[in-house]
């Protein structure tokens, strides 16, 4: 018999006994062993009878004698991979702790060599540098080196993958494994350039992933296809998220902006930054930054170099993540894990509160070719150049509902932090250029969230044309993006016709507001119930009128919507119905709008009055279609009276109609015309009664109109407002200059 023949015999005879007697085995595989001791097969089978059994000491020296005398053996490394596995993923069971525990009995050279080894026999460059890590993190003194050149390995398989995301698997094990490692390690010597380097591949990992959108199956592919700007699809189901190459529970990053700080506090202590290395939050970060950029002017040399890398790079992160938490405000449906059904977007715009006031006559006229009077009573600079207008913004104020957003002080600091680090990152020209090489390496102008929030501080700033540029460049790439069912499409679709709006009003463009107004309004579905206005809330409205350089920010529903539509578009119309020039139809238009929120605008209507009474006539044949205030008939019904002065009134589209067939047009019946009134309308004191004078001489279609509107008052007035929106659209556009 030869002697491979008694090796297998041996080994045949021992497995036959495991299930019986396993002592008996293991003592056959022994006396094997000691006659055939270069035999491979049975030392492997002495290894799988202690493996099953779990003795983790006895299993453990046998495996390290196969790697050591049998290391080209496949079987073998078939089972390092085993172990390696168990090792890379975090599970529980009894035998992945048995494998690690295995593991733990060989000498610690020994599993250096080992995971080394290992590493070499994949081919996988992710599971390849997963290999190294463990390597890496169970002896730190390997990190010298292999640490660099496994950063090198990941970001070059990044860059021949030609991946469009920064979150990708190869970026992740990169930035939050490999970097850590690299620059917590104090015997590693990086130059600055390559700290800066990986300091940005890291910060665009972390931004990346933090303004991540949500998609339809949870999951984020490593290569993406899409052009122009990267919104977030409407899809708000699973907030799962895994990075292509990765597991789910590896695709997670715990406090994304704390893991940059620590890497931006040790990025500067290599690089010797100036400051406090103690500074823990980003608005400290920001603060220390102001203060170096008044030294700039006179450093020079390499020093002047290391001083505006460390002042652009802390503001620009400054700026991403101020941003970033204002929008996930403004526009939370951008973000995965922000988003649900009862999120809505907010907008910045123009604060009307001054739209009720009265406007000032007696402005002179001498220079209208220079200055415009605004209808809430500000002056705007009519030249092409509007960035002057408001002194770029300087101590604007942004008016906001606080019981409407609970985080709005924190979301306000947020927007003033960005615009300072803003304003920062371009105060010196050395720091705007480098500042826009950062952003031409990210492509921030994909950044749909970024351009949300520049946008949002264009108009803070009073740049109006240069917002509508924005705002027609984000509407053009949201459009196709949002399906027509889709209502959180529609409300940022509407996000930025408003805020379309709410700059041509501010540039005295008032066609072109009121032409946008009228597309949101189309869409929008009147209230059931008129809103009520508490004492409270006009008693505020009525004291707080400014000077109208103010903002607010107005979250996007359609309760909130539809009022300031009806306060814009009245802000368009009253200039020009209180000129000197006669415009019957724009003051009209006024008096329809002047009933919203009635009776803040009830100075403003008894001036609308007034120039009635000056003129002696007035002519607006929608008058019975849309106005059904009981104030406002009252007074039209006494300026028909000798009393009211006997003001000639063409209110009605076809005066013939009721003349013919009074009784069967209106079906009404003849009776006492103050029984028709609402109740509480008849013990008003302020105003005078419909009736008073009416049977003395009026006409009686106007009469019979004029019941029939006081039978109306009972209208929803929101309803009857949308209706003149979508009605008049056509005229309203075409009344303004």
């Amino acid at each position: 018999m030869s002697a491979q023949a008694d090796c297998e015999f041996l080994v045949k005879k021992a497995r036959e006994l495991v299930s019986e007697d396993p002592w008996a085995a293991k003592a056959w595989l022994i006396t094997a062993r000691t006659l055939y001791p270069s035999d491979f097969n049975i030392q492997y089978e002495m290894y799988t009878i202690e493996r099953n059994a779990e003795r983790t000491a006895s299993a453990g020296r046998l495996l390290y004698d196969m790697f050591v005398n049998f290391p080209d053996q496949p079987v073998v490394w078939r089972e390092i991979t085993v172990i390696t596995a168990a090792l890379r993923n975090d599970c529980q069971d009894k035998h992945a702790q048995f494998l690690r525990g295995l593991f733990e009995t060989l000498p610690g050279r020994v599993q250096c060599e080992m995971l080394l080894k290992a590493t070499e026999q994949c081919f996988n460059t992710v599971e390849k540098a997963e290999m190294l890590l463990l390597l890496l993190r169970r002896f730190p003194e390997s990190v010298v080196q292999h640490g660099v050149s496994l950063g090198e390995t990941l970001l070059e398989a990044e860059g021949i993958e030609d991946l469009d995301t920064p979150v990708n698997c190869f970026r992740k094990l990169f930035v939050c494994d490999v970097l850590p490692l690299i620059i917590n390690t104090p015997d590693m010597r990086l130059p600055p350039n390559l700290l800066y380097k990986y300091m940005h591949k890291a910060a665009e990992f972390y931004i990346g992933y933090v303004t991540r959108g949500p998609s339809a199956d949870g999951q984020l592919q490593g290569s993406q296809e899409g052009m122009g700007l990267k919104s977030p699809g409407a899809a708000r189901g699973s907030q799962r998220y895994v990075i292509d190459g990765l597991t789910e529970k590896s695709s997670l990053v715990s406090d994304p902006w704390e893991r940059l700080l620590d890497i931006l506090a040790v990025v500067g202590a290599r690089c010797e930054w100036q400051g406090d290395k103690g500074s823990r939050s980003y608005p400290e970060i920001l603060q220390r930054m102001k203060k170096l950029c008044r030294y700039l002017p006179g450093l020079e040399g390499e020093t002047l170099s290391r001083c505006r890398s460390q002042v652009v790079i802390c503001a620009a992160l400054v700026l991403f993540r101020s941003a970033y938490l204002y929008v996930s405000t403004v526009q939370p449906s951008l973000f995965q894990g922000l988003s649900s059904p009862g999120t809505m977007p907010w907008i910045l715009l123009e604060d009307l509160s001054s739209v009720y006031s009265e406007v000032d006559l007696e402005r002179s006229t001498k220079h209208a070719h220079k200055k415009c009077k605004l209808a809430d009573g500000r002056e705007k600079p009519m030249s092409s150049d509007d960035e002057d207008g408001l002194g770029k913004g300087r101590g604007r104020h942004i008016v906001v509902n606080k019981a409407d957003m609970p985080g709005w002080a924190e979301t306000l600091d947020s927007f003033r932090t960005a615009r300072e680090s803003w304003d920062l990152l371009h105060s010196h020209e050395a720091l705007e250029s480098e500042f826009n090489k950062i952003c031409s390496s990210w492509k921030t102008e994909t950044w749909l969230w970024l351009r949300i929030f520049l946008t949002d501080m264009i108009i803070y700033q009073g740049q109006y044309r240069k917002a509508l540029s924005s705002l027609h460049q984000m509407a053009s790439f949201q459009a196709p993006q949002q399906g027509p069912m889709s209502p959180q499409g529609s409300l940022e679709h509407q996000r930025a016709l408003i805020q379309l709006a709410s700059c041509h009003y501010a540039l005295g463009e008032y066609r072109m507001a009121c032409e946008k107004l009228l597309d949101v309004v189309s869409v929008l579905v009147p209230q059931t119930q008129d809103p009520c206005r508490t004492p409270e809330d006009q008693t505020r409205v009525r004291g707080k009128f400014r000077k109208g350089n103010d903002l607010r920010l107005l979250s996007c529903t359609g309760k909130a919507i539809m009022p300031f539509c009806l306060q814009l578009m009245l802000a368009c119309f009253k200039l020009r119905a209180f000129t000197d020039s006669r415009d019957d139809l724009a003051l009209g238009h006024v008096i329809v709008l002047l009933q919203h929120d009635w009776p803040l605008g009830e100075g403003l209507f008894l001036k609308a009055v007034d120039k009635i009474c000056q003129q002696g006539s007035f002519q607006y044949e929608n008058f019975f279609n849309y106005v059904t205030n009981i104030d406002m008939l009252e007074e039209f019904a006494y300026l028909r009276t000798n009393e009211g002065g006997r003001i000639q009134l063409e209110l009605l589209p076809n005066q013939g109609m009721l003349i013919k067939n009074p009784s069967s047009a209106l079906g009404l019946v003849s009776q006492d015309f103050s029984t028709l009134l609402l109740p509480g309308a008849q013990t008003a004191e302020r105003h005078h009664t419909v009736t008073r004078g009416i049977t003395k001489g009026v006409k009686e279609d106007f009469r019979l109109a004029m019941e029939r509107q006081v039978s109306r008052c009972g209208e929803n007035l929101m309803s009857v407002l949308h209706r003149f929106c979508i009605n008049e659209k056509i005229i309203l556009i075409q009344s303004l200059p």
